[in-house]
């Protein structure tokens, strides 16, 4: 029997919070999605919820601290290896060779078939996506040449540095990753931070001192063009030190809402040497000038079926090739501020530990949140950032382009004028990159996958150990779909969740009992001292 008032028992907990809360509080996704699994040997259906995978903590806290774990171990088993990790390829077996001589085959007949206009020109076409997926299933990376030939070739640009770019030496880059020794027993790496230039003074909230001589504009493209100035400050870096420089970055915006770049590199590099590369960083934006629009408001290009014209004059809009064939110089340049934060790290230091926390302190968190807004005035700048980033094009395909007058490449009727999807729009993000962290390669050669493979198999031999086996299922004949919608025999979320919770729970005791018994109990308060 209820007890109280109204508003007294509104205030009770209702169940479904209750169970996420539970779930939470032992690691289960509280949003996980369900697949239908079906055994192909038994006939056996039954519903399991897979997690969501999420990395922002607002929406699903256990996996988005899951997935900070497992990048925070990413990054400290690569940061200061001593072995050079061993990439050697593998050499082609004989299924890669057959295959292959195979595609030569049609290859050649559908080059053929394609001279003539013979029917076969298509069927042999999927006969060649065929193989290629069958190469692929194999192991085989990398391109395959295309049977239709180059496409066509963008137009060259000079190469030469700009006048304004202070030279850089140029060495031979080594196939080595790993850092010098230092007196036979040190080998550091470093933490480097990287900025944008300024565009204007700016008071201790990111908010300009006078919003208008903030070079907005300016802000907005080094925000949408910031990973490719990124990867050219690697590639720089690269052939300055003469050895295949290894990192781990994050992005992460700044309170004046422009991003900026925290990385763990592998190996000691000079701290004057990092200084000489990012001045010497640039990346030159070969674009279409985009500087004033020329349509605007309900005065719009339309789509006349084929191509988007004028709506006045139905003359057709300059296609995004034509565009770039006439260009002269660029539409930008984007490089880096003066300011270059650098310092050696020790591996195996509390130090590491804690620069390791702070590279990924923010990953839980979605950027919107990172930057959100506490005053008026933030707001107001944060307005005028989102109000030039809607009109600055953010890729070739963006629709942005259409109102400066160029159609971008894969227009479509389905393609409205000024309105892209790309997150360089969003009013959440301001600009930010998608990518939030950045790993080079050959970091730790392994990817996000082999570093979770590895904690599942050292649990695994830690229950072992205790004599608890946990056999491997065979998943090959088992066939997942997803749940159609409205699924009569669909089980209610919450009862998914208390099935993973009670699972969870198992997992968890007997995990504890294999810790215990690796780790004998403390027998001085029971035994007595020797005299």
């Amino acid at each position: 029997m209820t007890t109280g008032t109204r508003a007294q028992r509104m205030k009770q907990p209702l169940a479904a919070d209750v169970i996420a809360a539970t779930a939470e509080q032992h690691g289960v996704c509280v949003r996980p999605f369900t697949m239908e699994v079906g055994d192909l040997d038994t006939g056996e259906l039954r519903y399991v919820p897979v997690p969501c995978g999420s990395t922002i903590e607002s929406q699903c806290g256990p996996c988005a601290r899951k997935a900070r774990a497992l990048r925070m171990a990413q990054c400290r088993e690569g940061w200061h290896l001593v072995d050079e990790p061993d990439f050697t390829p593998d050499e082609p077996t004989a299924d890669h060779t057959a295959l292959l001589e195979l595609r030569a085959d049609l290859v050649v007949a559908y080059q053929q078939a394609a001279v003539t206009g013979a029917v076969e020109a298509d069927e042999l076409r999927d006969e060649i996506r065929s193989v290629d997926e069958e190469l692929r299933q194999l192991g085989v990376r990398g391109r395959l040449p295309n049977p239709d030939g180059p496409g066509k070739r963008s137009p060259k640009r000079s190469t030469k540095r700009r006048q304004d770019a202070p030279e850089l030496p140029r060495r031979r880059v080594e196939k080595r990753t790993v850092g010098r020794e230092f007196a036979g027993r040190f080998r550091p790496s470093m933490f480097v931070t990287l900025t944008l230039d300024s565009y204007g003074r700016v008071r201790d909230d990111g908010t300009p001192v006078d919003p208008s001589t903030y070079d907005y504009r300016r802000a907005a493209r080094d925000a949408v063009h910031f990973a490719a100035l990124v990867d050219r400050w690697w590639q720089n870096l690269r052939r300055v030190v003469g050895w295949d420089v290894q990192y781990f970055a994050t992005v992460e915006p700044q309170k004046r809402c422009t991003p900026h770049l925290h990385a763990a590199l592998r190996g000691s590099v000079p701290h004057e040497v990092l200084r000489q590369v990012t001045a010497a960083t640039y990346h030159q934006v070969w674009w279409p000038q985009h500087d004033e629009l020329v349509y605007d408001g309900d005065h719009l290009p339309v789509w006349d079926g084929e191509r988007f014209v004028d709506p006045d004059t139905r003359t057709p809009l300059t296609a995004w090739a034509d565009a770039v064939d006439e260009l002269d110089e660029p539409a930008h340049v984007v490089s880096f501020g003066r300011q270059v934060h650098s310092k050696g790290i020790l591996g195996g230091t509390e130090e590491a530990g804690r620069h390791i926390g702070y590279l990924t302190k923010y990953l839980t968190k979605s950027t919107g949140e990172v930057i959100e807004a506490a005053t008026d005035r933030q707001r107001v700048h944060h307005d005028r950032l989102h109000d030039e980033l809607r009109v600055t094009p953010c890729s070739p395909r963006c629709a942005v382009w259409l109102l400066y007058g160029i159609e971008p490449l894969g227009a479509n009727s389905r393609t409205h004028p000024g309105h892209c999807k790309g997150r360089a729009h969003r009013r959440t993000t301001l600009g930010l990159p998608g990518r939030r962290v950045l790993v080079s390669r050959k970091w730790s050669g392994k990817t996000l996958a082999d570093h979770r493979a590895d904690r599942k198999a050292f649990v695994l031999e830690s229950l072992a150990a205790v004599g608890i086996t946990k056999e491997d299922p065979d998943r090959s004949r088992l066939v997942w779909q997803k749940v159609q919608p409205g699924d009569p025999s669909l089980p209610p979320r919450d009862h998914l969740l208390m099935h993973a919770i009670a699972e969870r729970i198992k997992w968890r005791a007997e995990y504890d009992k294999a810790l215990l018994a690796a780790s004998p109990p403390d027998l001085s308060a029971t035994q007595p001292q020797a005299a």
